[in-house]
């Protein structure tokens, strides 16, 4: 028998020193129990990820679910801020507790871990990737039905690292009418595809503007590429949100949890029926 070479490609399936694929997934903290797991991504920042993901969640948890939410985006996290968040998270020997909103959706992110919401996180991507697996396997969830995970933009360490340590059971593409992110998101699908994980829907933000006067939509950015990229790649929902002022108003004042609107309801449905992955 010739010496092993460690390259399994170029053996036989007989060989006794051929490795099988290992799973890089994580086990969530003993005390958590998660159905469904959704990751909102997009391909660049500034469009509006954050925003879709807490939308997306007050819309769950009005459907009578109970929902949590993972902030990925270590060096950025918005989440809090939306939904008016001032306590800290905290810790104990059996793990670190997420905070609840106002109506009762678990939120963690690094900003409840620091003493000042604008202190900033200069830390590499592998610390950042290590952080976000805690969120996964540190924090006691309890009982959901649905968990969302605002990414952080682009297709780096975070991004690789839930895809391959989290069951993931699909993702929201979050774009702009622009055709430069329109390009940009059309690697974070492909990034997606490659991991086996279904987009559920993309969401263009920034759309149009509403005529007050008329109700004429006016696409301010350009005309809208989301059914053109979602025919492309198979993508079964897309939705569109306008520039609204009191939407981004609730954002900022932190009371995302008093919207009010429809554009992503086809989305939420799509969500709410999807079937979570065998291995969970």
């Amino acid at each position: 028998m010739s010496e092993c070479t460690h390259d399994c490609s170029t053996c036989s399936a007989n060989c006794g020193s051929r490795n099988e694929p290992q799973s890089l997934l994580q086990k969530p903290h003993q005390l958590s129990r998660i159905k469904k797991i959704i990751g909102v991504c997009s391909g660049k920042g500034g469009v509006g990820k954050s925003m879709v993901t807490a939308l997306l969640a007050v819309m769950m948890q009005r459907m009578g679910l109970k929902v949590g939410i993972l902030d990925a985006d270590i060096t950025g996290p918005s989440i809090p801020k939306a939904f008016g968040i001032k306590d800290k998270a905290y810790g104990d020997e059996t793990g670190m507790y997420p905070v609840k909103t106002t109506t009762g959706i678990d939120v963690m992110s690094l900003n409840l871990l620091l003493e000042n919401d604008s202190d900033p996180v200069v830390w590499r991507g592998p610390v950042i990737a290590g952080a976000v697996g805690q969120f996964w396997t540190d924090v006691i969830w309890g009982d959901k039905d649905i968990l969302f995970i605002d990414m952080p933009p682009g297709t780096g360490d975070v991004m690789l690292t839930v895809y391959q340590s989290i069951p993931v059971d699909g993702v929201v593409l979050v774009s702009t009418p622009q055709e430069l992110v329109g390009m940009i998101v059309e690697k974070s699908i492909k990034m997606a595809e490659m991991l086996d994980i279904p987009v559920v829907g993309l969401v263009e933000n920034m759309s149009y503007v509403e005529c007050p006067d008329c109700g004429k939509k006016i696409e301010l950015f350009g005309q809208s590429r989301r059914n053109e990229i979602a025919a492309q790649y198979n993508i079964p929902r897309t939705a569109a949100l306008p520039i609204d002022r009191k939407l981004a108003g609730g954002v900022d004042k932190g009371m995302i949890e008093l919207f009010n609107g429809d554009w992503l309801n086809e989305l939420a449905d799509a969500i709410y029926e999807l079937q979570p992955k065998e291995h969970k």
